[in-house]
């Protein structure tokens, strides 16, 4: 897929650094800081998440207080074990313990942050858990494939493409792609990679193919990038293009996870999505794999991955 010049990125304007006064008796600021209309001076710092300190908050923000040192007892999150054992994130673990579906040593555990040890009998409904070889796969997902790991509603899912004699672990996949979107789709068994790369903060890069019904005008193609507001908030794309002059198809760059945020979108802009592709995820593709097809990651696809390279 080949985008063309007719692209552009968002622009997100920066707030006004704060000021903070010069040193008395003198009239000359601090190396790097600049002079007010009061002749007063200032110097901006980055908090390092977007916004701007005085020096004085900086300070504090540059030294926070020493917390002392806890020895490792060999104890582990019950909520990470599970996760650990291929059932599910670890988010969702949490409402399975708060569910009363899981055990420790025979008993109902229900509190959130127990901590357990590799050695006890842990079972997720009756079923004892045992830590996994951790497994790390991506797909190119098909069409009319539920992205799920049971659902009794459901024709096909997508657990139903990936064969137990290859893969022995319990796999889950990592997000979700609604039954007519496809490609790149990503499963494992590693329920804190799974949380980071699912969790907003983390900013994870997806990029999408559309195609529409109809040729994206101009002032819809601003819209998309400097942002509309939806039923459940605010959302604006990282970077948007037409793809090779079509203007009915385009590529749209963004972090959002919300569900079907794509589509609503440019359903929210009077346009039906006729194919919705996911041609990127956290650094991985689908080169090589057709529909339906998936393989292991790489050992340089996993160490991108473990360094936090989402990008």
């Amino acid at each position: 897929m080949q985008y063309n010049n007719t692209s552009r990125k968002r622009n997100t304007p920066r707030p006004a650094p704060a000021k903070a006064p010069a040193r008395s008796g003198s009239s000359k600021g601090r190396q790097g800081g600049s002079k007010g209309s009061t002749g007063k001076t200032y110097e901006r710092r980055s908090s390092g998440s977007g916004r701007y300190f005085s020096d004085k908050q900086y300070q504090k923000r540059k030294s926070p207080a020493k917390t002392p040192k806890v020895e490792d007892d060999g104890l582990i999150r019950l909520n990470k074990f599970v996760a650990n054992s291929g059932v599910c994130s670890r988010r969702e673990a949490d409402k399975y313990i708060e569910a009363g579906l899981v055990t420790v040593n025979g008993k109902i555990v229900t509190e959130l942050g127990t901590k357990v040890s590799p050695t006890d009998d842990i079972r997720f409904s009756g079923e004892r858990l045992k830590g996994e070889k951790k497994v790390y796969i991506v797909m190119n997902k098909p069409k009319n494939f539920v992205t799920t790991t049971s659902d009794p509603h459901a024709e096909k899912t997508v657990m139903d493409l990936i064969s137990t004699e290859l893969c022995k672990e319990r796999v889950f996949p990592v997000g979700r792609l609604d039954k007519a979107t496809t490609g790149v789709l990503m499963f494992t068994n590693d329920g804190a990679l799974a949380e980071k790369l699912t969790h907003p903060s983390y900013r994870v890069r997806k990029i999408y193919y559309v195609t529409l019904d109809k040729n994206l005008k101009k002032a819809d193609f601003d819209a998309v990038l400097d942002g509309i507001t939806l039923e459940d908030g605010p959302i604006a794309a990282d970077s948007l293009s037409y793809v090779n002059g079509v203007q009915s198809e385009v590529g749209i760059e963004i972090h959002s996870g919300r569900n079907r945020i794509v589509r609503r979108i440019f359903e929210h802009l009077g346009y039906k999505v006729k194919k919705l592709d996911r041609v990127y995820f956290a650094g991985l593709t689908k080169k090589n794999l057709r529909r339906g097809q998936w393989r292991f990651l790489n050992e340089e696809e996993l160490n991108h991955l473990m360094m936090g390279a989402f990008e």
